[in-house]
């Protein structure tokens, strides 16, 4: 296996070093010893990083040529698109049967060849918009940290690398070995590519002179209540039809979207910062039950709030004893 790596100066050490470990890892293990990375970038001779660091050893563009998977490891800040050179040797690398792969922002690079037309792909989450904008033939998925099409693959925000890694690692070589590479450098196995990425959702501003910024105001603090959309537009005084299009206009959302995704934030919240029981967690929320709020929270995350709690909690132990017993499994 010959896997090329993308560089260029600016880049952060993290998205060249994170491939390099996970692949080097493989050959220091002994699971295959003829695989081989290299990087390169568009004139041979080095790079520095962003760190400042210098890296020397970098090949040349005919690197591609060589190679059975070429990785836009990641992409300058500013976006450029990639230019017609850079996009035909992508395509000439895929149509000979390499696997073309883009790790966090060097998903931009790779929907700039028309490689991920009616595809679904996935950035980092800050640049889903621009993305979108820039590709509109693409179908971007925020909810997942990386979409292999087999012959094309994005990944999500830094981190998420290695688990785009770890994943070749295990479509080429096995589970047994992906496992194995996982434990040497202590990281998780395997976070499905289905696990979404943790959004820093945007606190809406519900403190405006309007009619909707009060009732925005008066139901954050009553999250646990029922919120039916007549009772949000019986305390605005509106009628039911002209509530929610007075809604939609301001925030961009429906009423009860925006309720459950208010509910859903605090569930966070609580996961992250107290050891409540899920239970309880549900009622506070207005959930009614924990299995509507495992639902519904699996649906928004594509993880259980048992999971979630156990990557973000800050010193808390949770006491859910309903988790223990295997609903969130």
């Amino acid at each position: 296996m010959r896997i090329a790596l993308y560089t260029f100066d600016g880049m952060t050490m993290f998205h060249l070093a994170a491939p390099l470990m996970v692949f080097g890892e493989v050959t220091r293990l002994g699971l295959a010893p003829d695989w081989e990375t290299r990087a390169w970038s568009d004139t041979p001779g080095s790079i520095r990083t962003e760190e400042g660091l210098p890296v020397g050893d970098i090949a040349g563009p005919d690197t591609v040529d060589w190679a059975d998977i070429v990785i836009v490891t990641s992409w300058p800040e500013s976006l450029p698109h990639i230019g017609i050179k850079f996009s035909d040797a992508l395509r000439g690398a895929h149509e000979r049967g390499a696997e073309i792969a883009g790790l966090c922002l060097g998903s931009f690079a790779v929907a700039d060849t028309g490689l991920l037309a009616g595809r679904p792909a996935v950035t980092h989450w800050t640049k889903m918009t621009e993305l979108r904008e820039r590709n509109a033939q693409t179908r971007l998925d925020e909810s997942v940290l990386y979409i292999d099409h087999g012959d094309v693959m994005t990944s999500a925000g830094t981190a998420s690398s290695i688990d785009s890694c770890l994943h070749i690692v295990r479509k080429h070589l096995g589970s047994a070995a992906a496992t194995r590479v996982a434990r040497s450098l202590v990281v998780a196995p395997h976070r499905d590519g289905g696990q979404a990425q943790y959004i820093e959702r945007p606190v809406i501003d519900a403190s405006g002179d309007t009619a909707i910024a009060d009732v925005q105001s008066w139901a954050l603090e009553r999250l646990d209540e029922a919120l039916p959309i007549e009772r949000l537009a019986e305390h605005a005084r509106m009628s039911r039809r002209s509530f929610i299009r007075q809604f939609q206009l301001e925030t961009g959302s429906t009423p009860a979207r925006w309720v459950l995704d208010m509910r859903l934030d605090e569930a966070r919240s609580l996961l992250e910062t107290t050891d409540r029981s899920i239970d309880s967690i549900a009622a506070l929320c207005g959930f009614g039950s924990a299995v509507t709020l495992r639902q519904n929270f699996r649906s928004a995350f594509a993880v259980t709030p048992t999971a979630y709690r156990k990557q973000f909690a800050v010193g808390c132990a949770p006491t859910e004893t309903a988790d223990r017993q295997g609903w969130a499994r």
